[in-house]
């Protein structure tokens, strides 16, 4: 899919499907097709492929090209299925047009258009218009650290007040999904810090210079939220499997304690089953009753002098 937008009063519009590229301010690939890779192209552009956006070298993310700089970080957002996915996305900044490449759905792509005038800098040129789908982006993974923080109180409220087992097993893969969400925002943040920092280097405008300071400043305090988050995932991983732990020594020791009250009349059941010719007991009309009443009285006693020890 392919989105452009030129800015009309400092603000978006979107341009028709078929309109001139050369009008547009921001072009917005979404797993283009070969037409739209081509309508894109011929603006004097070579675009990256997937494959080249996920090569983990610097040299590859950061670069400068033909008058245009290549910015590729990584953000968390939904697959086709709205799986929640980290993927590349490539800023491609020249003097006349932002140009993005992407093959997922960050929600921030959604909400800015709406809201460009209102965002940072504003969208009047392509540096502007970067810096502030930027802020966007900031902003959607304080929105991300901020709900997995609520999720984590939650879930650590539930494991120490009212879980049981099977709410323990639920709290503990909701717990690994937290972290897998704070990881992808942190791994975010990490390269949108690379992304920003290289890009500061080519600005000399003192007002961008503030804006990217700025941003810089909200990228650390975010990884700082990060890092403390990420201390409250162990802290909720431990609690979590200690009271799983304690759940299932609970049952292991009503398991072994019914068994000791079980031996003793056990070991009575066993001697008077032997047989052997001479048993007193055989020919007593009272043996019967008798062995029982030994069975009850050791089952008993072995759960008074439990009882007496606090062990129950």
């Amino acid at each position: 899919m392919l989105f452009a937008y030129s800015n009309v009063a400092n603000r978006l519009e979107t341009l028709p499907l078929n309109a001139d590229l050369a009008q547009a301010i921001w072009v917005d690939l979404y797993k283009p097709q070969p037409e739209q890779t081509a309508r894109t192209v011929a603006l004097g552009l070579d675009l990256p492929t997937l494959a080249d956006m996920e090569e983990i070298e610097l040299s590859n993310r950061l670069y400068r090209e033909n008058g245009a700089d290549y910015l590729t970080i990584v953000l968390p957002g939904l697959s086709e299925t709205k799986t929640p996915i980290s993927g590349p996305v490539c800023f491609i900044l020249t003097p006349e047009r932002l140009i993005t490449v992407r093959h997922h759905a960050p929600r921030p792509f959604e909400t800015y258009p709406q809201r460009a005038e209102k965002v940072g800098p504003g969208c009047s040129d392509p540096r502007r218009l970067f810096l502030s789908l930027v802020e966007e982006i900031i902003g959607r993974l304080a929105d991300l650290l901020e709900g997995s923080g609520k999720a984590l109180d939650m879930i650590m409220h539930r494991v120490i007040h009212d879980a049981d087992n099977g709410d323990l097993s639920t709290s503990l893969r909701e717990v690994s999904r937290e972290s897998d969400l704070i990881s992808r925002v942190r791994l975010s943040l990490l390269t949108i810090e690379r992304a920003v920092s290289y890009f500061g280097q080519t600005v000399e405008e003192s007002a961008l210079r503030g804006v990217i300071k700025g941003l810089m400043r909200d990228i650390r305090a975010l990884e700082v939220h990060g890092d403390f988050l990420t201390n409250r995932i162990a802290m909720a991983s431990d609690l979590t499997l200690g009271m799983i732990s304690v759940e299932q020594n609970k049952t292991v020791k009503i398991v072994s304690v019914v068994a000791v009250i079980f031996l003793p009349p056990t070991v009575i059941a066993s001697a008077y089953g032997m047989n052997f010719t001479n048993m007193p007991e055989l020919e007593w009309s009272l043996g019967y009753p008798m062995a029982l009443g030994l069975m009850v009285a050791s089952a008993v006693g072995t759960y008074l002098f439990f009882k007496w020890k606090r062990w129950l």
